[in-house]
């Protein structure tokens, strides 16, 4: 009897042993595991901060030459060695603007239909493809932007324009390209984005809500005016600026059709240029003197702009999020 006990105490003894070996095991593992993890998030905060650095390093000679008039100047000459980011931060945020005023109630209205009057048959099929969109690759749509819609704009579009609206933004020969038909290009490639994003935050809204409106008799634009909206108005927010982020940053489809003229202009029509034209039409022959520093600053204003508009849609989309989880 006693040696069965002493062998069943060692067992157990041994069994212990096992487990603690294994523990120890799993612990130095999931160590490795959160040091990796963590080396992985670190690499990427070093690679977003030596991003800002090396643009602040490299464009310090073009903000001691220029100074604070190097953000608001107008003059952009490398021929004369005058440099000045006016004119492509407003080619930017006007470019993006009308992409918004535009994109904006159109993925509105897309994502209202795809979350109310959508049949069920169509809703995945119809929202699978509208994310295709934003698939796209931009030069594509700068390809058809230059070929097909800066000449229907052209034709059909300024024209009438021109003669019902007038200056001081509407005036001028009929180009086709320019700062407007750039605007109208990128509410194209903008509305994919926001149309998921509003799509997905108007199917947070409880259905409980929506059945109680309706049962009391309101019409479905009632609904969506003072349950739906109220509801998620910070996720649509976030979505917005989400969209307006991917704007401020396109290059390609831009550079086709804004005309890259760096000259000011409150004529939409006129060509105009963005920080991205900019950068993409003239680093590679640019001077190391002070053009390649100005080309430098404009890239970290755009970074910066950039940064903060999606710093501030990632917010509002959570904040969205916790709201909708709160209820």
């Amino acid at each position: 009897m006693s040696e069965n006990m002493i062998e069943i105490k060692e067992d157990v003894q041994a069994a212990m042993q096992r487990q603690a070996e294994k523990s120890a095991k799993f612990l130095r593992q999931d160590k490795i595991f959160a040091a990796i993890t963590l080396s992985f998030a670190t690499l990427v905060l070093l690679v977003l901060f030596g991003i800002l650095v090396s643009l602040v390093v490299q464009a310090w000679p073009a903000f001691e030459e220029f100074g604070l008039s190097f953000f608001y100047s107008t003059t952009w000459s490398p021929t004369d060695g005058q440099f000045g980011a006016g004119i492509a931060v407003w080619g930017t945020l006007v470019t993006s603007l009308i992409a918004l005023a535009v994109g904006v109630p159109i993925s509105f209205g897309i994502a209202m239909f795809l979350t109310e009057s959508c049949p069920v048959w169509l809703r995945r099929p119809l929202g699978t493809a509208i994310e295709l969109l934003a698939g796209v690759p931009s030069i594509i749509y700068g390809f058809w932007g230059l070929f097909i819609f800066a000449p229907i704009i052209q034709e059909y579009v300024q024209p009438w324009m021109i003669r019902w609206l007038g200056e001081p933004f509407f005036a001028g020969p009929p180009l086709g390209l320019g700062i407007f038909t750039a605007g109208l290009v990128l509410a194209l490639m903008i509305i994919p984005f926001i149309a998921s994003v509003m799509r997905d935050v108007f199917e947070t809204v409880p259905g409980v809500l929506k059945e109680s409106a309706y049962g009391i008799g309101c019409t479905r634009w009632e609904v969506v005016e003072n349950i739906v909206l109220p509801y998620t108005r910070v996720g649509v927010i976030g979505g917005v600026m989400l969209g307006l982020g991917r704007a401020l940053g396109e290059t390609m489809a831009v550079t086709f059709v804004i005309g890259n003229a760096n000259r000011f202009s409150l004529n939409l029509f006129a060509p105009g240029n963005s920080i991205a034209s900019t950068l993409a039409n003239e680093f590679a022959e640019a001077d190391p003197m002070l053009h390649i520093p100005a080309l430098f600053g404009l890239g970290l204003i755009l970074f910066i702009i950039t940064f903060v508009v999606l710093a501030v849609s990632e917010w509002l989309i959570k904040q969205g999020a916790k709201k909708a989880g709160g209820h």
